[in-house]
Protein backbone atom coordinates (compact mmCIF):
# COMPACT_ATOMS: atom_id res chain seq x y z
CA UNK A 1 0.00 0.00 0.00
CA UNK A 2 1.29 3.46 -0.54
CA UNK A 3 -0.31 7.20 0.12
CA UNK A 4 -1.35 9.20 -2.91
CA UNK A 5 -2.95 12.49 -2.88
CA UNK A 6 -6.26 13.07 -4.28
CA UNK A 7 -5.34 16.46 -5.83
CA UNK A 8 -9.28 17.08 -6.00
CA UNK A 9 -9.98 17.32 -2.83
CA UNK A 10 -7.00 18.70 -1.52
CA UNK A 11 -7.30 22.29 0.03
CA UNK A 12 -4.07 23.32 2.12
CA UNK A 13 -5.73 26.75 3.01
CA UNK A 14 -8.26 24.56 4.98
CA UNK A 15 -4.98 23.52 7.28
CA UNK A 16 -3.45 25.71 9.95
CA UNK A 17 -1.35 28.55 8.24
CA UNK A 18 -2.01 26.50 5.00
CA UNK A 19 0.49 23.83 5.65
CA UNK A 20 -0.62 20.83 5.18
CA UNK A 21 -1.51 18.38 8.26
CA UNK A 22 -0.46 15.02 6.45
CA UNK A 23 3.28 16.60 6.03
CA UNK A 24 3.26 17.62 9.71
CA UNK A 25 2.10 14.03 10.95
CA UNK A 26 4.38 11.54 8.50
CA UNK A 27 7.32 11.16 10.78
CA UNK A 28 9.48 9.87 8.16
CA UNK A 29 9.07 13.02 5.77
CA UNK A 30 7.61 11.70 2.86
CA UNK A 31 5.45 14.17 2.26
CA UNK A 32 6.19 17.34 0.89
CA UNK A 33 4.81 20.88 0.86
CA UNK A 34 6.94 23.50 -1.66
CA UNK A 35 5.14 26.67 0.46
CA UNK A 36 1.94 27.05 2.43
CA UNK A 37 -0.97 26.88 0.28
CA UNK A 38 0.77 24.71 -2.23
CA UNK A 39 -0.74 21.18 -2.73
CA UNK A 40 1.59 18.72 -1.19
CA UNK A 41 3.64 15.75 -2.84
CA UNK A 42 4.19 11.90 -1.67
CA UNK A 43 6.61 9.62 -2.22
CA UNK A 44 4.70 6.33 -2.85
CA UNK A 45 8.19 4.63 -3.59
CA UNK A 46 9.22 5.44 -0.04
CA UNK A 47 5.71 4.93 1.70
CA UNK A 48 5.64 2.84 4.65
CA UNK A 49 1.91 2.61 4.66
CA UNK A 50 1.74 3.47 8.33
CA UNK A 51 -1.61 5.82 7.89
CA UNK A 52 -0.63 8.66 9.92
CA UNK A 53 -1.25 10.90 6.51
CA UNK A 54 -4.95 9.59 6.31
CA UNK A 55 -6.05 10.42 9.61
CA UNK A 56 -4.53 13.94 9.97
CA UNK A 57 -5.84 15.31 6.33
CA UNK A 58 -8.87 17.34 7.17
CA UNK A 59 -10.43 17.02 3.64
CA UNK A 60 -9.83 13.40 2.65
CA UNK A 61 -7.39 14.14 0.37
CA UNK A 62 -4.84 11.57 1.29
CA UNK A 63 -6.08 8.07 0.81
CA UNK A 64 -3.77 4.57 0.78
CA UNK A 65 -4.04 2.80 -2.28
CA UNK A 66 -2.78 -1.12 -3.06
Amino acid sequence: KMALVIYDKCRPQQCEKGICAAAVACEHRLITQEAPNEIPMTNPAMCRACGDCVSACPTGAIQMFN
